[in-house]
């Protein structure tokens, strides 16, 4: 027995890779079902979505963005503290004498601008194309969902470095917010944690921006590409498609 074919017959690569070679039609299969990169895209595509025209790639852009973003907020958070007294003067030294800092702090502010941009270039595309149409209008539904939790990842950050801008900008921000007529003092009251813009404010705004808006934008971003694959691709009326306009 060869040293290769020891390999491939072990227990330990059997657990790795559970089919054979894909040289007939069962193990090629399995290589697309049994594969979770592989399993994201759609059993049959409408030629349509092949077009680069078509979707420009600005669902996929958002994607990337928000794992800069991801990226960068991480390498941001070893020299931050959410504190009222030592907030500014970290985003100072970051930007001053942090090696890379202020490089990792414009990609990430402007990493936000953009992804905020491509959502909604996104949404736009969407519903001018008619891809919310049955039976994608679940997906439509959690994409609004998106748009709102990105909005909120720029809102919450915007205060993180205290400076006069983001106090007052964030102070306008919550007391528009008190004017929503049926909860809008409650909702103004979780924002600030207070009567005011404090620490309170700071700590929410922190523990909302690092952690309860990403977890649930990788959430809902999983289930939104897992819809995308299960309603067939990106384009709109695949139902209504003949046959020949979609390919394997």
């Amino acid at each position: 027995m060869s040293i290769l074919s020891f390999i491939t017959k072990s227990r330990v690569w059997r657990s790795f890779f559970r089919h054979g070679w894909p040289n007939n039609p069962l193990d090629r299969s399995l290589v697309m079902t049994t594969n979770v990169f592989f399993h994201l895209h759609p059993v049959k595509v409408n030629l349509k979505s092949l077009r680069a025209a078509y979707s420009f790639g600005l669902g996929i852009l958002t994607v990337v963005t928000f794992l800069s973003l991801v990226a960068t907020g991480t390498m941001l958070m070893f020299n931050y503290v959410p504190s009222v007294e030592r907030a500014y003067p970290d985003i100072v030294n970051l930007q001053n004498l942090v090696p890379f800092g202020q490089l990792f702090r414009n990609l990430h502010r402007w990493g936000a601008h953009l992804m905020v941009l491509t959502c909604v270039l996104h949404m736009a595309r969407v519903f001018y194309t008619g891809a919310y149409k049955p039976p994608r209008e679940f997906n439509w539904v959690v994409g609004v969902v998106l748009l709102i939790l990105t909005l909120g990842g720029s809102f919450t950050g915007y205060l993180l470095p205290w400076d006069q801008l983001a106090y007052w900008a964030i102070t306008v921000g919550t007391s528009i917010a008190s004017y929503e007529p049926v909860a809008g003092v409650v909702i103004k009251k979780i924002l600030l944690g207070g009567p005011e813009v404090g620490q309170a404010s700071l700590t929410r705004f922190y523990g909302l921006h690092i952690m309860v808006i990403p977890a649930l934008l990788v959430l809902l971003i999983s289930l939104h590409l897992w819809r995308v694959r299960k309603d067939g691709g990106l384009a709109a009326n695949d139902l209504d498609q003949p046959a020949e306009g979609a390919r394997s």
